[in-house]
Parts: structure tokens; C-alpha cells; sequence
């Protein structure tokens, strides 16, 4: 696996964390419990801090980066992502913040300052604007992403069994390495 620290910052792991060996973290980078980062997903932490809660997978592709600090925003934008979430392939996350229990769509861009709050799902290839608020309980798709009904009872329990099976499957990955 590729671990590099920057500024003399390693990133720092969890229990139980699976980390493929095409995937690149580097810098301020802390990563929950039973986290998986799947092949050639790219976890930068270099000019802000990254803090990625449990059992949550980033997979295939995917690019997680902050925003700096600058004149145009002097506390620049760290990037927050919480428990249970599953971040699809090739996501890009930039300088957000995610709640728990999060489903992201492949192909999907979150930009600087937006927050999505615990239990959304946000849909395949969706685009959250600068700032933007995703509220609790929706399903949200589109570029820009709009919000377009509840959730129901069914895919709220599907936060959890998602981010389960992507626990188990890395288990069986760190099994085969030892």
C-alpha cells in the first residue's frame, strides 16, 4: 500500500482497515475502524485534514481531497466523511462534509463546503454545488444534484447492510493476505 506522509504527517488507520495496494494516502489522513480504500483511489490530505469515520469504503477510482486555506476562504475546507458511509466508484469528494450512513453514487463530484447530512443517498453521477446543503432523509440525483423524494423505510436500513458487506469483503481481502 501506498502511505505517505507530507509535512511529516503520516495518515493514520484504524483496526482493521484494508488498504489496496494501487491506492495512494497521503498526508493528514485518518481513517475509522474496519475502512476499506479499494485499487487506485487516491485519499490526499497535503494542505487540510481528512477524517473518514467506520466501517465506510472508498472504492475504485475514487479522489478525496480539501481545499486550502486562502485569502478567498482563510479557513479553507477539510474534508469530513462520517460512519457506515459507501462512496461509489470514481467519486470525487472535495473539501465537503458527509454524514453517517451515506450512499454516494458512482461517478458522483461533492464540492467545497457542501454538506450532505446523515441518511441521504445521493445518485449515480450527481454534481452538489460549492455550499450546498443535501437534508437528511432524500434521495438526491441530477447536475446539480436536486432533492426528489423520501427515502423509504427499506433504503434507510440499507445504509448499514451496504457498509456491512463492504466490512466483510474486506475481511476476506486481509485474510488472503496473511
Amino acid at each position: 500500500m501506498s502511505m505517505r506522509s507530507y509535512n511529516e504527517i503520516l495518515p493514520q488507520c484504524g483496526s482493521r482497515v484494508f488498504i489496496d495496494s494501487t491506492a495512494v494516502i497521503i498526508g493528514d489522513v485518518h481513517l475509522g475502524d474496519d475502512c476499506s480504500v479499494w485499487p487506485l483511489a487516491v485519499i490526499r490530505g497535503d494542505m487540510h485534514k481528512i477524517r473518514i469515520g467506520a466501517r465506510t469504503s472508498v472504492q475504485d477510482g475514487s479522489v478525496l481531497h480539501i481545499t486550502h486555506a486562502s485569502d478567498f476562504n482563510p479557513d479553507g475546507y477539510p474534508l469530513t466523511v462520517g460512519d457506515d458511509v459507501t462512496i461509489g466508484h470514481q467519486v470525487l469528494l472535495h473539501g465537503c462534509t458527509i454524514g453517517s450512513r451515506v450512499l454516494i453514487g458512482m461517478g458522483s463530484i461533492v464540492m467545497d463546503g457542501a454538506r450532505i447530512d446523515n441518511d441521504v443517498v445521493l445518485g449515480a453521477g450527481s454534481i452538489v454545488a460549492p455550499n450546498k446543503h443535501l437534508e437528511s432523509g432524500y434521495l438526491y440525483v441530477g447536475r446539480p444534484a436536486r432533492k426528489v423524494r423520501a427515502l423509504t423505510e427499506q433504503e434507510m436500513k440499507f445504509f448499514t447492510y451496504g457498509a456491512s458487506n463492504y466490512v466483510r469483503l474486506k475481511d476476506k481481502y486481509l485474510a488472503q493476505a496473511q
